[in-house]
């Protein structure tokens, strides 16, 4: 979402419209995105999308439904957040300048910090602390993420197809995507059809999966460009933005 819908942080009227316009030609959005569960219940209601998941692949909200399906089995989830909540303090007794971001009162199965500030060899160091720790760790544009390892969107979303949308199969899916916490969704064993928002190419390098496409716009513009571009391969009326 954030980086790949949004523009300089913020949700605009065209996109809106691209979302709309999908909607009205059946194809079917689903929201796959790092943000907390509570962020995204509240969210995806109000927006024209078959479905929304939080947390990198975590939990499932379908649509109308504010409470989500976890799609990553925790048996505890107190003695679950405080572990996480021990890794953090962890990693600050080597990071100090890390600090914690506020939605984590908000969220289930992973535990963010604010990205800003580090450097490329730091999230590398704080990705091998995570691995040695028993934990996955991912980051975007906004947050690092301490995670259940084995947790990331395409794991998330191939449930999510299987279960509730088995009616389409992978050279049917579009997934899109702009940081390195989409990277899995961009590995064409699972989603031969990829697209990256120019803004992408930022991670290029710290990349192993990259996107099929690229467009030329970034942010939200570039996914309105490929909104465009999948209506009029349809011969569908595209609404001037």
């Amino acid at each position: 979402m954030d980086g790949t819908l949004t523009r300089r942080g913020k949700f605009t009227p065209a996109l809106l419209q691209a979302l709309e316009d999908l909607a009205a030609a059946d194809i079917k959005v689903l929201i796959v995105t790092g943000r907390s569960a509570g962020w995204v219940s509240g969210l995806s209601s109000l927006m024209p999308v078959a479905g929304a998941m939080a947390e990198n692949g975590g939990l499932y909200f379908l649509p109308g439904n504010q409470k989500p399906v976890v799609l990553t089995s925790i048996p505890d989830l107190a003695k679950h957040r405080q572990h996480l909540a021990t890794t953090f303090e962890n990693l600050q007794t080597k990071f100090p300048q890390i600090q914690e971001s506020a939605d984590n009162r908000f969220r289930i199965t992973d535990w963010t910090f604010d990205v800003a500030g580090l450097r490329q060899d730091e999230l590398q160091t704080l990705d091998n602390l995570c691995q040695q720790m028993g934990w996955g760790f991912t980051y975007s544009n906004v947050q690092c993420h301490i995670k259940p390892q084995g947790q990331d969107k395409a794991v998330g979303l191939l449930q999510v197809l299987r279960e509730y949308l088995p009616q389409y199969s992978p050279e049917e899916i579009v997934t899109v995507g702009d940081s390195p916490n989409d990277e899995s969704l961009f590995d064409r064993r699972y989603f031969p059809v990829s697209v990256g928002v120019a803004n992408v190419l930022e991670y290029v390098n710290q990349l192993k999966y990259h996107p099929a496409y690229i467009t030329n716009a970034a942010e939200g513009e570039g996914f309105c460009e490929l909104s465009s571009y999948i209506l009029k391969s349809l011969h569908i009326q595209v609404r001037e933005k």
